[in-house]
């Protein structure tokens, strides 16, 4: 789909790397062109980052679950990017058909694979929206035609919030998307950490600048405390791996250098 479709016309530079494309390669993924190519094959020389694409895939899967069976049927997937195996529409779905899932992103190749994907299903959608506008993207009447924020709904912030500053205030950002939904509502999020990867992660810095996407590297603490009122569930924020990790489910090569921490937590 990525080389039969006109991308330039939708305002796709294909000539610079993009986050959302790059990550798709570390996935297996087609959806790309040589400069996201080149751009994850530097990452992959100085460190297991497709390793860690693919434990942040496992723990979505992970959290969909927790999710599903704390009696949550809404999910809201916030940079939900180019869609792999395992998108959270179709775990959720699995578990309770009911499941309403609504992606928003704001790549134009995110979106329209997206949209193709889910042209048949009436209980999931993509919002081409900036998620950094929770405003917009809360009040938009896609998203109100398919989610009830009278009732509880599962924010997904996987891999998202290390591009956002702490100029640009993330707690301030997780704060008005949690005021719009309901108490026993849910957020789950991972982050990229340096904890065991110095190295690594100060050479990934360096090239995810190449994608106009820096990442911001952040401790637990720092973590929790962008979480503000919401509460972590067991067992709190923790390296990807060490999150709840399914009984002879598949396992981290090295659960210690997961690079990245994730947590859910709960609107009480």
């Amino acid at each position: 789909m990525a080389h039969s479709v006109d991308w330039a016309a939708l305002g796709v530079d294909v000539t610079k790397p993009a986050l959302a494309r790059v990550y798709d390669y570390m996935l297996g993924g087609s959806l790309n062109f040589p400069e996201d190519r080149a751009v994850a094959e530097r990452l992959a020389e100085v460190g297991p980052f497709r390793e860690m694409a693919r434990l942040n895939r496992l723990f979505l899967r992970r959290a969909v679950r927790f999710c599903v069976e704390a009696g949550v049927r809404q999910f809201l997937d916030l940079g939900s990017g180019i869609p792999a195996s395992g998108n959270v529409h179709e775990i959720a779905q699995e578990l309770n058909r009911e499941s309403r899932v609504l992606y928003v992103d704001h790549d134009p190749i995110a979106v329209a694979h997206s949209e193709v994907l889910l042209a048949d299903n009436p209980n999931a959608t993509i919002l081409r929206a900036d998620l950094r506008d929770a405003a917009a993207v809360v009040s938009h009447p896609e998203t109100r035609a398919l989610l009830d924020f009278d009732r509880p709904i599962a924010l997904f912030l996987l891999g998202v919030v290390q591009y956002i500053p702490d100029s640009a205030d993330p707690a301030g950002l997780i704060a008005k998307y949690a005021d719009a939904v309901t108490p026993g509502s849910l957020l789950a999020m991972t982050h990229f950490t340096s904890r065991n990867m110095e190295e690594e992660m100060a050479a990934a810095v360096e090239h995810f600048a190449e994608t106009a996407a820096p990442i911001t590297l952040r401790s637990a603490e720092q973590i929790t405390d962008i979480l503000g009122p919401l509460e972590p569930v067991e067992p709190g924020v923790v390296l990807t791996a060490k999150w709840r990790p399914e009984l002879g489910g598949p396992l981290a090569a090295d659960p210690e250098r997961s690079g990245h921490y994730a947590v859910v937590a709960r609107k009480r």
